[in-house]
């Protein structure tokens, strides 16, 4: 593995799966494969479990990892080719990349999109520039577009809970997956649903349905493939996992046309699937987009999802290492 930008950069998703929960099983297993080598954390916008998940990881398999608080701590940088830097800028990309990409030997990038221009968003603008001046090789904390280490995760959660199924042993049936839209205070990107869509759609062993209201479409790009409803209570029916996410328009973008607390998941609805484990990719508002009763009952996987990000992170960082 050369990078890691999104599912793309996956040759056998369920050997990286297996590769993450032997790392969850022995931690310390390869505490040696990154001796001597140094992992570098920027964030052009914040972090709690990307962050230090990351960072466990990297300390599991011997690495140094520092981080730099871009946004808060370094020059605004410049993306833009041909800009002329007369306003708040300060460094250009092509100038900053090249000395990281001598300081590290993994470079990890966290951006965000402004969801204002989808066009400019949906350019990977900020870590295609990394990709193309660091050097060494790139691994996604969450772009403008997509979140692939919180994907890996998802679905390593979701073969972990399903394993004891005797079900899955059997083979018998696919898990009924429901990507579900969840109200809340202000419009957030589409990445953790797009992101989402796109592995469970590459995974290709469940039945997987999006359900959202009118007007909440995500780019084709990503849910080809899926089952897409706006009747949520018709999504829910049969379900064995529910995974809540927020997202803004993509249409008309970065908008929020309807924030109805009907489609807040709770103990009612849980009621529809087939006794569903909830998921979130956390923070997450309580009693906006998912009810305490939810959040604090034995169906949420939440807390297990948050932990096995050490192992989704580790087992990349393996890879690209042993690559």
């Amino acid at each position: 593995m050369k990078n890691f930008i999104s599912v793309n950069d996956v040759d056998d998703m369920n050997a990286l799966v297996a590769k993450a929960l032997a790392y969850k099983r022995n931690p310390f297993a390869d505490r040696n494969l990154g001796a001597d080598k140094r992992i570098g954390l920027l964030f052009l916008n914040p972090s709690l479990r990307t962050r230090l998940s990351t960072q466990v990881a990297a300390k599991n398999l011997g690495m140094e990892a520092i981080v730099f608080n871009v946004d808060k701590e370094g020059w605004a940088l410049e993306f833009e080719e041909g800009a002329i830097m007369s306003g708040n800028t300060v460094e250009h990309v092509k100038d900053a990349a090249p000395i990281l990409g001598q300081y590290f030997d993994i470079l990890c990038i966290r951006t965000f999109p402004s969801l204002k221009n989808r066009e400019d968003d949906y350019s990977e603008l900020v870590m295609n520039s990394f990709l193309q001046f660091a050097g060494v090789p790139i691994i996604s904390l969450e772009s403008a577009t997509l979140h692939p280490l919180q994907s890996l995760t998802d679905i390593l959660t979701i073969k972990e809970s399903w394993h004891s199924n005797s079900l899955w042993d059997e083979g018998t049936r696919k898990p009924k997956i429901v990507l579900t839209w969840a109200p809340h205070v202000k419009p957030l990107p589409q990445c953790v649903a797009n992101s989402f869509a796109q592995w469970v759609n590459a995974w290709g062993e469940a039945d997987f349905v999006i359900t959202h209201p009118a007007d909440y479409e995500l780019s084709e790009a990503y849910t080809k493939g899926a089952i897409i409803t706006t009747n949520q209570n018709e999504a829910l029916k049969d379900a064995d996992f529910v995974y809540v996410k927020n997202w803004s328009t993509y249409n008309d973008y970065g908008k929020i046309y309807s924030n109805d607390p009907a489609w807040m998941l709770t103990e009612e609805k849980l009621q529809l699937t087939n006794n569903a484990k909830v998921m979130h990719c956390l923070p997450v508002r309580r009693n906006v987009e998912l009810s305490d009763e939810i959040l604090d009952s034995e169906n949420s996987l939440v807390t297990k999802q948050a932990g096995n990000r050490v192992w989704a992170a580790q087992a990349i960082i393996s890879e690209i290492l042993k690559g």
